[in-house]
């Protein structure tokens, strides 16, 4: 997340649905929605509770289950109000108490007086974590924006990329009239999420399922082709390079030799597709698709070829130096 705040109030507002909805609310400390959340991270503040600071994770999100809400409750509010004050003290972004459960009045009343916002959350301790976890770790993960085309061909997540006028758009837009889906035209934002996944997705969730055709202007892939055309963020599994055809440049013909893209340290397969006229590329985007998916399998076309070809001449090697030439017919 470069050059970009996240905010607690950007936590509350994220349009999340279903699996990934937190349905977090605020309760108390609402001047303080501003604060800044600065890593991917949570903690359970049990420790700093019972007045144990020393190794207090205090910029992180403070998440607060029936345990820790029931220690609150039995609190006397005299003899605890000096460790609620000190643990308020801190720059706590927010806290999240879990299951419906809302702390002490007095535990507000301090949270109210630090402008530490309270947030509550219906669910379970183990599902809020969980959720918020793999949320977090999306928005703080490592991004890059590439000018290109994302498509879903037969599961497989391919980003188009080349010059301007190359033909990505058209090849996308005869893909999308085959039966497969856009995540995303023009500009794709790209996150590594744990290191080693590639998550592609719309750089604007407004314009990011509209196409522009040269010749016939911009176009609404969901309104044209209907919801099944498209989808919000695709895992990206193979680059497909496309090219203006080069009579003198060699290209490969059999497959053997795999190239890579570096994209946000992760290696993506490379495809280098030459374009002309009269030649189908969506086609042979769909193939390399099939062929890409073959491979995940554990099975390569053409390293069996090569295999199948270094057999043959073997076996022709040896029936010469056998039989020699004159009996062979």
């Amino acid at each position: 997340m470069e050059g970009k705040q996240f905010t607690v109030l950007d936590l509350i507002d994220l349009d999340l649905k279903e699996h990934n909805a937190l349905n977090l609310r605020c309760i108390n400390g609402r001047r303080g929605l501003t604060r800044e959340i600065n890593v991917p991270e949570i903690n359970r503040p049990g420790l700093a509770l019972s007045g144990f600071f020393d190794v207090f994770a205090q910029n992180r999100i403070q998440v607060l289950g029936r345990g820790e809400t029931a220690f609150i409750q039995k609190k006397n509010p005299q003899e605890f109000i000096e460790v609620v004050r000190q643990f308020f003290s801190y720059n706590i972004p927010c806290c999240i108490f879990c299951c419906s459960l809302e702390p002490a009045d007095f535990f507000l009343q301090e949270a109210e007086k630090a402008g530490c916002p309270i947030l509550v959350t219906t669910l379970d301790t183990t599902d809020l974590v969980i959720r918020l976890l793999r949320i977090l770790s999306t928005i703080f993960a490592p991004k890059k924006s590439i000018h290109g085309v994302l498509m879903e061909v037969y599961g497989i997540g391919i980003l188009l990329m080349g010059e301007s006028g190359v033909g990505k758009s058209e090849t996308a837009l005869e893909l999308i009239k085959s039966g497969h889906r856009l995540v995303a035209d023009d500009v794709v934002d790209i996150h590594c999420i744990n290191g080693n996944v590639l998550l592609g997705s719309g750089a604007n969730k407004i314009i990011g399922h509209h196409m522009e055709i040269r010749g016939v202007g911009v176009i609404n892939v969901t309104h044209l082709f209907g919801v099944g055309a498209i989808r919000d963020r695709k895992k990206v599994e193979l680059v497909v390079m496309l090219e203006e055809w080069d009579a003198n440049k060699s290209y490969d013909r059999i497959g053997i030799e795999e190239t890579y893209m570096h994209i946000l340290g992760v290696s993506v397969p490379r495809l280098d597709i030459p374009v002309k006229p009269g030649r189908n590329i969506g086609i042979v985007v769909e193939t390399a698709a099939m062929n890409e998916r073959l491979k995940n399998m554990g099975y390569n076309a053409a390293k069996e070829f090569n295999l199948n070809i270094l057999k043959w001449i073997e076996s022709e090697t040896a029936k010469s130096v056998y039989f020699g030439e004159s009996d062979i017919i």
